[in-house]
């Protein structure tokens, strides 16, 4: 795990939109603003996400299910480095408890993901990422991940890490977090450690994913975007990494 420093960020998104505009529009998607200046107090998390091979370490010791892509249940030696997806909420959360962990709150997804880089789109600056390894003008581009593709995730770490030293930042697979989906938690979210809605109507009840997938275009990579899924759902692009509060514990007496 990294840790990540106590202090304060710039949470949401500090661009505009190419229809904020547009007058003839009366609400654009404004899920991730206002723009808040939050403190988190110190934590840490998963350098990567979780891989099938830790997860599997996992249903063997639990007889938790294991994920729907693994045939008769058996994880297959050539996915062992690749992100474990096809858990649902419930899944990523019984094993992060089971590692001693947690979810990350989005709040705490996004502070990891953007570093020291307030106010850019990508974990990495402003430039638009690159789905290879590519020479342009002369200048040599370098892929920061793994996006708008056809064949599913790469191992955890096939890109440039973040300023934290995290991989996969950016891409991969949608990455669950602690947090209910609420569009509008941002007007009213707290300044410290925000924890997401308590109550939502059950209607409505997602959980937020964040970081963009192997198969989204790269405006789904940016640090702010927020998306959301019902708890139980299963997808060849969601997977999880987890997270721990850094405060120590009281004095004993």
């Amino acid at each position: 795990m990294v840790l990540i420093p106590a202090g304060e960020f710039l949470r949401g998104r500090s661009h505009p939109l190419p229809d904020d505009g547009l007058k003839w529009v009366p609400t654009v998607v404004k899920d991730d603003r206002p723009v808040q200046r939050i403190y988190l107090d110190a934590y840490w998390v998963d350098r990567h996400e979780v891989t099938n091979q830790e997860y599997q370490t996992f249903v063997k010791a639990t007889r938790h299910r294991p994920p729907y892509n693994w045939p008769q249940g058996i994880m297959p030696p050539a996915m062992a480095e690749l992100p474990v997806v096809d858990v649902d909420w419930h899944d990523a959360t019984a094993y992060a408890q089971w590692a001693g962990k947690r979810l990350p709150t989005e709040a705490e997804w996004e502070r990891a993901a953007r570093g020291e880089r307030e106010g850019q789109l990508y974990p990495w600056g402003n430039e638009a990422p690159v789905k290879q390894d590519t020479e342009k003008d002369g200048r040599k581009l370098i892929s920061q991940a793994v996006f708008d593709g056809l064949n599913g995730p790469s191992k955890v770490c096939s890109r440039a890490v973040t300023g934290f030293g995290l991989c996969d930042m950016a891409g991969n697979v949608w990455e669950w977090t602690a947090d209910w989906y609420e569009r509008t938690y941002y007007e009213k979210a707290p300044s410290r450690n925000p924890a997401g809605p308590t109550e939502v109507p059950e209607a409505t009840r997602y959980r937020v994913l964040r970081g963009g997938s192997w198969a989204d275009e790269a405006k789904y990579l940016i640090c702010s975007h927020r998306s959301w899924a019902r708890p139980a759902e299963r997808s060849p692009n969601i997977g999880f990494r987890c997270a721990k509060s850094a405060t120590p514990p009281p004095p004993r007496p």
